[in-house]
């Protein structure tokens, strides 16, 4: 049907290409149903189709699906691809023999790489001249990990498949498509006797980690997921997110809480490091830290120090370690951020390589929720470290993630595997089930 002026109101709507504002998930439909009524009523009450056009367009834009599965405070932003990265100094790699036990691992330490891919590893590889500690990991499989709502899936969702062993909707966290709660691996443990830990880049209370400490309808809930840190009886967490504990609309004063609950709060990386017995809150910047190289050694010295005070316990531990910010740098389509992140990753597996090569009785995973950006290599270099490489999307994607293990039971992570049995492995190879 047109109008007075010839425009045609289903040409004015594929003008703005609305069909890809069609949701992935019920969930996400039922919300969108109700504003696509909205935009017809207004359509039909203003006479001018250029008005028309304006409001479709505002409206739609702010309805993004897409900011149901990332941060919606955060303020969208004209995606710049910065697509090459130069090489520059390598750390040095050290090899770690694999040893091959039937034993069950009395610790396991968990490493999430926030929307890292093979071509964030691979690029990374070639940007530390050919070598990563992760070269250390013979057996390697495959995670497939779309969401019970999404072929796509967002970090909630993923973090909990990891953490809980059950497919969700996206932004959901320690919940299943019912809403309902359920119980996470680190929960399990911390039943079970053992010492339990988060380290995080970003937020503390952020999708990934969250997952593995709170059970939330919704992952926007960042109060009410900071406040499931006081149920809990987690030993070690060190990651951003000060605000969320401190400056909340309820008035509480999480932070006092937990000293109150014998926690030692700590927010400066200096300090947190020479921490050497005890249970231990670090909050290290008032929401994420800092991407690399402006937030400095943040990641190796807290896995260290979740280490060094988990590993006292008699019955054994789990922590979860996670690169929060090869995501984000992924969204922005930013090469050089992308290989420093995921570099500063494989630093920190290092650092729990070492102990695991000495204790023999650790089985270390590293794996991703999603892969991020759709990033390829074009062009690499490894004696300069130079790469060059391109981004498909500004989104997570559909493609499965690798998943790498080292230490006992690790050959049970060779194939390829839904997200959720990696926690129903760990589940099983714990013992806490």
């Amino acid at each position: 049907m047109k109008d007075k002026f010839g425009y045609s109101q289903i040409g004015i709507l594929k003008s703005v290409n609305f069909l890809k504002f069609v949701p992935n998930s019920k969930n996400q439909h039922k919300n969108y149903t109700t504003t696509i009524l909205f935009i017809i009523l207004i359509m039909k009450l203003l006479k001018s189709s250029a008005f028309r056009l304006l409001v479709v367009i505002l409206l739609l834009a702010a309805i993004n699906p897409n900011s149901f599965a990332q941060e919606q405070y955060k303020e969208n932003k004209k995606i710049i691809a910065i697509e090459e990265y130069k090489g520059g100094t390598f750390y040095p790699v050290h090899k770690y023999e694999q040893v091959d036990s039937k034993k069950n691992p009395k610790n396991i330490i968990l490493f999430i790489g926030d929307g890292m891919g093979l071509a964030h590893i691979y690029a990374s590889m070639t940007a530390n001249g050919g070598s990563l500690f992760l070269q250390n990991f013979i057996h390697c499989g495959f995670s497939k990990t779309y969401s019970s709502s999404a072929y796509i899936t967002d970090s909630g969702a993923g973090g909990t498949a990891i953490a809980c062993g059950v497919k969700t909707y996206n932004g959901a966290i320690g919940v299943g498509p019912d809403k309902q709660p359920v119980q996470n691996i680190r929960e399990m443990a911390e039943k079970k006797g053992l010492k339990t830990g988060l380290v995080s880049t970003s937020a503390i209370n952020h999708a990934t980690p969250a997952s593995f400490m709170a059970h939330q309808a919704s992952r926007s809930s960042y109060d009410d997921i900071a406040a499931d840190f006081l149920k809990s009886n987690i030993d070690v967490f060190i990651g951003g997110g000060v605000k969320f504990f401190e400056n909340r609309k309820d008035g509480r004063n999480l932070s006092k809480e937990l000293k109150d609950k014998g926690y030692q709060v700590l927010y400066k990386i200096e300090d947190i490091q020479k921490v050497k017995s005890g249970k231990l809150a670090g909050l290290t910047a008032e929401e994420h830290n800092a991407p690399m190289p402006e937030r400095g050694e943040m990641l190796v010295p807290a896995t260290e120090t979740a280490i060094n005070l988990l590993s006292q316990g008699k019955k054994g531990f789990f922590l979860m370690v996670e690169g929060s910010e090869i995501d984000f740098l992924a969204h922005n389509n930013q090469a050089p951020g992308v290989i420093r992140e995921t570099l500063d990753m494989d630093r920190a597996i290092g650092a729990a390589l070492a102990f695991a090569a000495k204790n023999k009785e650790t089985l270390i995973i590293v794996t991703a929720d999603h892969e991020t950006g759709g990033m390829t290599i074009n062009e690499g270099n490894n004696k300069t470290g130079d790469i060059t490489a391109k981004f498909t999307s500004p989104e997570h994607t559909g493609v499965c993630v690798p998943v790498f293990a080292f230490g006992p039971g690790a050959n049970q992570f060779g194939g390829f595997m839904e997200n959720t049995e990696i926690a129903k492995k760990l589940m099983k190879l714990l013992k806490v089930q």
